[in-house]
């Protein structure tokens, strides 16, 4: 079986991109897709692939809107949010209340969990910043919050932020090496590794959906293939891979965070049980 699939290129899929790890039941025909995140709205809206990375986030969100798709337990990249929201102006956490944001939507993984730790950790009220998106939600029935405009065309987070049009912003990895900015959590590597033994649990990024008519020996096929390509690459650098748990049960924990976190903002209509994702 033929199966199109979205999966971006890090060591865990290097050996099976590579054709190193091969099956007898199914052939992955891999779009080309650079960065994955670029095909996310194709996943969610067209229902183009059959297996496909998706933002944790956004598969949450597909799924309260009854996509076809169900998770299997393989983590493609996970980390640490905390360095990635910066100020020019020097900030601490709770003076975000009143101030504007850029963020590239409201629905971004790392927005998220970022939004979470904010209130979780330094009381932020949410609902009193202004979040400045730059674009719309991979899921299409999602509609932005009220305390959320749409950034200006031809603009960018960064260049808002230098040019003092907004207070802070969530920006991408990496975050650019400039002597301006500053992050606004303050110590975020202490503060992720202190958020990291509180919470017991991994910032998860991106995982791996399957379509829900595939879920049996398909589904378990795909989860070998990808368990098989993350082995030979933790052989071959003698090592285990960071940041991508493989396992039910060695993601439960990061998942019930996940959830908590995008149910509290909003995004989800309730706290999904882990086992309803698989």
């Amino acid at each position: 079986m033929r199966l199109k699939t979205l999966l971006g290129d890090y060591p865990v899929t290097r050996a099976l991109k590579e054709g190193r790890v091969a099956s007898a039941l199914v052939q992955l025909d891999f779009a080309d897709v650079k960065p994955p995140h670029a095909g996310f709205k194709r996943v969610v809206r067209d229902l183009e692939f059959d297996v496909a990375e998706i933002a944790i986030v956004t598969f949450l969100m597909a799924k309260a809107f009854g996509k076809p798709y169900v998770l299997l337990p393989a983590v493609m990249f996970g980390r640490y949010q905390h360095p990635y929201l910066v100020s020019v102006a020097p900030l601490k956490p709770k003076q975000l209340e009143g101030k504007r944001v850029a963020i590239r939507s409201n629905s971004v993984t790392t927005v998220a969990w970022l939004r979470g730790i904010l209130a979780d950790d330094y009381g932020l009220d949410l609902g009193k910043v202004k979040w400045i998106a730059f674009e719309e939600a991979h899921v299409a029935e999602y509609r932005d919050p009220p305390n959320s405009e749409r950034a200006p065309a031809g603009k960018t987070a960064l260049g808002m932020l230098l040019a003092g049009e907004v207070d802070a912003a969530i920006l991408s990895d990496p975050v650019p090496q400039d002597a301006r900015l500053q992050p606004v959590i303050p110590g975020p590597q202490a503060a992720a590794a202190d958020w990291a033994k509180r919470k017991h649990a991994l910032q998860i990024n991106h995982m791996v959906a399957i379509r829900k008519e595939l879920v049996g020996d398909i589904s378990k096929e795909v989860f070998r293939l990808l368990s098989e390509s993350k082995k030979l690459a933790e052989r071959e650098t003698g090592k285990a891979l960071e940041g991508c748990p493989f396992g039910i049960e060695e993601n439960r924990r990061n998942l019930e965070v996940a959830i908590d976190y995008v149910h509290r903002q909003g995004l989800i209509p309730r706290r999904y049980a882990v086992d309803e994702l698989f």
